[in-house]
């Protein structure tokens, strides 16, 4: 099963690498970090940290499980049709689709989350309304294959509870002991 987290300048590291220390380590889970614009480091929002993207939008076609995390850098890329383009294309082929803070808008914004309800961020739930998609007040919530987090440090609950639809509850809670998360 192909984890693809996609990765833009100014992501949010967490909002990112939270999911990643979860996901990445179910057994037969391929993960690989997709570089919106380029294989190479993209830069995080502090700009004092990269992660390297191996692969990016033109190598990948087709995913099991898409991972948007937020960021500053997700409000242009609200309006970046390629980017979205992208996303539904991806969106089209898997059997997850993850969105995290205002990642989560990155997926309204591309027209994905239509006739679904989503968690994100504080901040951002009016915007979230604005693209027509009902915002609900949890930490992670499901609709249909949507999984979406909060903010941030949310990444972790909405990767577990993932976790626990792909491979079972009890390898969920080893993976939360593993990781030290309460």
């Amino acid at each position: 099963m192909r984890l693809s987290i996609l990765l833009f300048d100014g992501f949010t590291s967490l909002d990112a690498i939270g999911g990643y220390e979860v996901l990445s380590r179910i057994r037969g889970i391929d993960t690989e970090f997709v570089g919106a614009h380029r294989r190479g480091v993209v830069a995080a929002d502090t700009r004092r940290l990269g992660v390297l993207a191996w692969r990016d939008f033109a190598d990948v076609s087709a995913t099991d499980i898409l991972y948007v995390p937020g960021g500053p850098g997700a409000f242009e890329l609200e309006r970046d049709e390629a980017f979205l383009a992208k996303i539904r294309e991806l969106d089209a082929t898997s059997t997850w689709t993850v969105g995290i803070c205002n990642g989560v808008g990155l997926l309204a914004a591309a027209g994905v989350l239509a006739g679904h309800s989503a968690t994100t961020n504080w901040f951002y739930r009016d915007r979230l309304a604005a693209y027509g998609v009902p915002f609900v007040a949890e930490r992670y919530h499901r609709s249909g294959k949507y999984v979406t987090g909060a903010g941030v440090s949310a990444s972790i609950d909405a990767a577990l509870y993932l976790a626990s639809l792909i491979a079972g509850e009890k390898v969920a809670k080893m993976l939360q002991l593993g990781i030290e998360y309460y």
